[in-house]
C-alpha cells in the first residue's frame, strides 16, 4: 500500500465515537479491545473536543462491528443517543415549536457537530423531506454511520414530538438492502434501499404539529449560543481552510478553478494567491492534496469505475486522470487498486 494521508479532514464531533465506545462497553468489551490497533487514545477521545477524521471514525466503526458481530450496530448506537449528545444544537431543536422548525435548525447549524454533509430541506406533495448532501465518501462505514445518524434523529424527533414516528417515516438508504433489513423497520415503516442519497420523509401534518417541549425563550437563548459557536468555528478557520471547505463541498466542487474559488470568497484571483502565499500555501497544492485524498479513498473503499473517480476528483478526461495519478504516486490508478486488493 502507498504511504499517504487517508484522513480527509476533521469530520465528526468525538461524542459520536464516544457513544459507540459506550455501547461496546455495555456489551462487555474493554477499552483495550475497543481501541486495539487503532491510532486513538481513550482519554484524549473522551476529553478532547477536536473533531475526528473520517479515517479514524471508520476504523472505530469497523472495529465495533467486528467485536459485536452486529452489522446494524449503527442503529443500536443511534437508539441510545439522547438529545444532549447533540450539544446546544440539540437543545435548540428540542425547544423548537415543531419538527419542521427543528430540521431547519439542523440545516443551519449541522456544521457544529459534523463536517461530512450538508442538510437540504424540501417540501413535496404535503411531505417534508430532509436529505443529506455529503461530499466525503463514507466507504466501508456508510451503513454504520447512516444507521447511527438516522436512529439518533429518530430518537430526537420522537422526544420532540411526543409521538412514535415509525409509522410516519419513509427513509431512502444509499446502500443495498442488507440481510438484516428488518432491523430498519424499527426506524421507519417504509424503507427503500439502493437509493442515490439519504432521504428522510414525513408528512407535513406531523412535521408541523406542535412540539411538546416548545419554549420560545429557551429557543432564543440556545440560538444565540449556536450563533456564537458557529461564528467561533468560522472565525477559527484561516483562508486555506475556507478554500478546502469550498473544494470539498460536493462531488463536482473539485473541478472548481482558482478564479471560481476566488469569486466565491469575494476576492480577486491575485489577492487569493497573495493571501495564501502569506500563509505558506498555494492553491494548486491544496487542490492536489484533496484530489489525491479523494482518489485514494474511492479506490480503496468503493467499486466506482475509473471514469466516475476521474469526475469526482475534477478530471473530465479519464486518461488525464490516469496520467495525473501516475505523476502523484508512480503508478496508474488501476495498478494501485490491484495492489491494494492483493494487500487485503
Amino acid at each position: 500500500m502507498l504511504e499517504a494521508d487517508r484522513a480527509l479532514r476533521p469530520a465528526l464531533h468525538p461524542v459520536y465515537a464516544r457513544l459507540l465506545c459506550a455501547e461496546l462497553q455495555r456489551r462487555g468489551f474493554s477499552r483495550e479491545a475497543i481501541l486495539e490497533g487503532l491510532p486513538l487514545d481513550w482519554d484524549r477521545l473522551h476529553t478532547n473536543t477536536e473533531f475526528l477524521t473520517v479515517h479514524h471514525m471508520e476504523g472505530l466503526a469497523l472495529q465495533g462491528m467486528r467485536l459485536s458481530q452486529c452489522p446494524w450496530l449503527g442503529l443500536e448506537v443511534g437508539f441510545r443517543t439522547q438529545a444532549a449528545a447533540h450539544g446546544v444544537l440539540g437543545a435548540a431543536m428540542m425547544a423548537s415549536p415543531n419538527l419542521a422548525h427543528a430540521v431547519l435548525l439542523l440545516q443551519k447549524y449541522a456544521r457544529l457537530r459534523q463536517n461530512l454533509a450538508a442538510v437540504d430541506i424540501t417540501t413535496v406533495d404535503h411531505r417534508h423531506c430532509m436529505r443529506l448532501v455529503h461530499w466525503v465518501p463514507l466507504g466501508a462505514m456508510s451503513e454504520y454511520l447512516y444507521g447511527q445518524l438516522v436512529a439518533g434523529l429518530f430518537q430526537l424527533f420522537g422526544t420532540l414530538t411526543g409521538q412514535d414516528l415509525q409509522p410516519w417515516l419513509e427513509v431512502h438508504w444509499p446502500f443495498d438492502e442488507p440481510p438484516w433489513a428488518e432491523q430498519y423497520q424499527r426506524v421507519a415503516a417504509h424503507n427503500r434501499f439502493g437509493q442515490t442519497e439519504l432521504r428522510i420523509q414525513v408528512s407535513s401534518d406531523v412535521a408541523l404539529a406542535p412540539a411538546i417541549a416548545a419554549d420560545p425563550a429557551s429557543l432564543q437563548a440556545h440560538l444565540r449560543e449556536c450563533d456564537v459557536a458557529l461564528h467561533r468555528a468560522c472565525a477559527g478557520e484561516n483562508l486555506s481552510d475556507r478554500v478546502r471547505m469550498l473544494l470539498e463541498q460536493d462531488e463536482q466542487s473539485l473541478a472548481l478553478t482558482l478564479d471560481e474559488v476566488a469569486e466565491q470568497l469575494h476576492l480577486t484571483p491575485r489577492t487569493l494567491i497573495r493571501k495564501l502565499a502569506a500563509q505558506g500555501q498555494r492553491f494548486q497544492t491544496i487542490h492536489d492534496e484533496l484530489r489525491k485524498n479523494r482518489a485514494l479513498w474511492m479506490l480503496d473503499n468503493t467499486q466506482h469505475s475509473m471514469d466516475d473517480i476521474a469526475l469526482a476528483v475534477g478530471c473530465q478526461d479519464p486518461s488525464n486522470f490516469s496520467r495525473t495519478f501516475k505523476r502523484w504516486f508512480g503508478m496508474t490508478p488501476s495498478a494501485y487498486r490491484q495492489q491494494a486488493a492483493k494487500g487485503q
